[in-house]
């Protein structure tokens, strides 16, 4: 999982409902993956700052703190919501990352993993991201 700074969750339009949504991101010029990302305060642990949250459906073989993350959303799956303990919360996850399987498999968001904006010339940012 990886979080954004506060400053580029500050940057997120505002007007972007919480909730889950999934997607493509690329750790630094590395390969494209599967992600599913929650936008919103974590309710069930109570956060008060808005936080965005990448969870890459993948297995690093190392940390990869201080590279840059590029996404792309492609898609939303629900709301943000609160759990009754954290068995519910995992829960949901597993059942998150399962529907971001499924729906990145489909043609329209298959070929999105594709797209140019992954593959940057080495060392370029594009909007501050």
């Amino acid at each position: 999982t990886a979080n954004f700074s506060e400053q580029v969750v500050e940057s997120f339009p505002s007007d972007i409902p919480t909730g889950i949504y999934y997607g493509w991101a690329s750790v630094g010029n590395g390969d494209v993956h599967k992600m599913v990302l929650s936008i919103g305060w974590n309710p069930f642990y109570k956060n008060i700052k808005k936080s965005v949250e990448t969870h890459i459906i993948h297995t690093f073989k190392e940390d990869f703190y201080g590279e840059i993350l590029s996404i792309v959303i492609t898609g939303y799956i629900r709301p943000e919501k609160n759990f009754d303990s954290l068995d519910a919360l995992i829960s949901a996850i597993q059942e998150d990352i399962e529907e971001a399987k499924r729906q990145l498999d489909l043609p329209e968001h298959l070929k999105l993993k594709e797209d140019n904006f992954f593959h940057l010339p080495e060392g370029k940012v594009v909007n501050n991201r």
